[in-house]
């Protein structure tokens, strides 16, 4: 008998078998935040204008070196 099963049985009470319900669930909800957090910081990095200037001329020197 597993200890889900264990407890249930002796409680008759299901809700407090397992202490890590949820905590997928939680992880999951940081980690979201955290890359939400991520990408706002992203976007205000690549918004400078110094980083515009810089992949404009990383983009038109590769074209250069197609064409």
């Amino acid at each position: 008998m597993n200890y889900f099963a264990k407890i249930t049985h002796i409680t008759g009470d299901a809700r407090i078998a397992d202490p890590e319900r949820g905590a997928a669930t939680a992880e999951y909800a940081i980690a979201t935040v955290a890359a939400a957090g991520f990408a706002g910081l992203l976007a205000a990095i690549l918004q400078s204008a110094a980083v515009k200037d810089m992949v404009t001329g990383l983009i038109t020197q590769a074209l250069a070196f197609v064409l």
